[in-house]
C-alpha cells in the first residue's frame, strides 16, 4: 500500500446546532486558498476520489458533486388512466441522479455561504448551479447511504457476503 506524507488532519467542533454550509465555512481558516474534499460522512462508496479530483480540475467550476444513482427500494409504475403501462420491479435505471455526498470545492464557495445557520444543499449548491459553477461527477459504482439501522443492515449484509466492491 502507498504512504501518503504531509496530511493534516484537524478535527474541528463547528456547534452543535450549526448547519452543513456553516460547518464548511468554519473551515475557511484551514483551507486557506487551497481546493478541499468535504462529505457528509454518512454514505459508503468506492468513488474514486483521484478521478474526482481530475474532473473537477477539468472543469474549473468552484464546486463538483458526485452525483449517484440511488439503490431502488420501490417498484416502478407509470399509469395511463386506471391502466398499468409500465412495470419494472426495483430497477436502478429509471432512477434519477442524486447528490451522492461526496464534493470537491474551490475555496471562492465561502463566499456562497451566509453564516452558521446555511444550508449548504440550499443557497451555495442552488447558487452555483445557477451561476454554472456546480458540475456533476457521474459515479456508476457502488453507493449507499447509511442513514437508518436498515441501511446499516444492508451494508453489514453486503460487507458480509463480499457484493460490496469498495
Amino acid at each position: 500500500k502507498k504512504r501518503y506524507k504531509n496530511w493534516n488532519v484537524n478535527l474541528i467542533f463547528t456547534g452543535k446546532n450549526t448547519m452543513t454550509g456553516g460547518r464548511i465555512k468554519r473551515l475557511k481558516k484551514y483551507i486557506g486558498n487551497e481546493t478541499f474534499l468535504a462529505t457528509y460522512g454518512d454514505g459508503l462508496s468506492n468513488v474514486n476520489i483521484k478521478s474526482l479530483i481530475k474532473f473537477h480540475k477539468k472543469n474549473k467550476r468552484i464546486v463538483t458533486l458526485t452525483a449517484v444513482r440511488p439503490p431502488a427500494r420501490f417498484g416502478a409504475i407509470k399509469l395511463k388512466g386506471n391502466l398499468v403501462s409500465y412495470f419494472k420491479e426495483k430497477s436502478k435505471v429509471d432512477e434519477g441522479w442524486i447528490n451522492g455526498g461526496f464534493f470537491v470545492l474551490n475555496p471562492k464557495i465561502f463566499k456562497f455561504i451566509k453564516n452558521d445557520k446555511t444550508f449548504f444543499e440550499r443557497e451555495p449548491l442552488e447558487k452555483s448551479a445557477r451561476s454554472k459553477n456546480l458540475c456533476a461527477f457521474k459515479h456508476k459504482g457502488f453507493w449507499q447511504c447509511v442513514d437508518t439501522k436498515r441501511d446499516r443492515d444492508r451494508i453489514n449484509i453486503l460487507l458480509k457476503n463480499k457484493k460490496i466492491k469498495l
